[in-house]
């Protein structure tokens, strides 16, 4: 044992570990490595602590981050309400309507730049898109008011009458629908 240990003490030098400096040549020092990778994350865990802390800014500041995070919300909310006030009162929705299919095509060509630079782009597209879906759902308003008074003029009426069935068509009875069941129908009535 003693050469051995003479051996690798002349090549290596006096008072270090042979066997750990020649496997790392081979292999990371786990405990090393684990050390590095500790103070990695330490790093980068203050780096987002930086970037993450709060700063001391004026009113001011404040106020223009509150109303800049204000228009997308509105829009999105505002046309759900549209679609809420076109089945609470659909004649009034159409009038309104109206009176925005009345608005000039360059104020129109304005406000669709306006929020195209706001929110990104695909203005021309979908603007023209959504004015011809429009006016598709203008030329249906007449029937629609009139599938309205039907089911008011229906819900009026104290007697009891054979059921109704609006259709494209209009208003029919239900036996003359593709709906109609005579065993359900009878059903109903036995059991009132």
């Amino acid at each position: 044992m003693g050469i051995i240990e003479w051996v690798l003490s002349f090549a290596f030098g006096g008072g270090r570990n042979a066997v750990a400096e020649t496997v790392q040549v081979f292999r990371e020092n786990t405990e090393a490595g684990a050390a590095r990778a500790a103070q990695h994350q330490s790093q980068t865990l203050e780096q987002f602590a930086q970037e993450f802390k709060l700063q001391q800014r004026g009113w001011f500041d404040r106020l223009m981050d509150g109303l800049n995070r204000i228009p997308r919300p509105a829009m999105a909310l505002g046309t759900l309400g549209l679609f809420v006030a076109a089945m609470v009162d659909p004649v009034w929705f159409a009038q309104r309507m109206q009176g925005i299919a009345l608005v000039p095509e360059p104020l129109w060509w304005l406000l669709g730049a306006i929020v195209s630079f706001y929110f990104g782009a695909r203005h021309q597209a979908k603007g023209q898109e959504f004015q011809r879906s429009m006016a598709q759902s203008m030329a249906r308003t007449p029937q629609v008011v009139e599938n309205i008074q039907a089911l008011e003029a229906l819900t009026e009426e104290k007697e009891e009458q054979k059921p109704i069935v609006v259709s494209k068509a209009g208003p029919k009875p239900l036996e003359q629908s593709a709906e109609y069941n005579a065993a359900l129908e009878d059903w109903r009535q036995a059991n009132g």
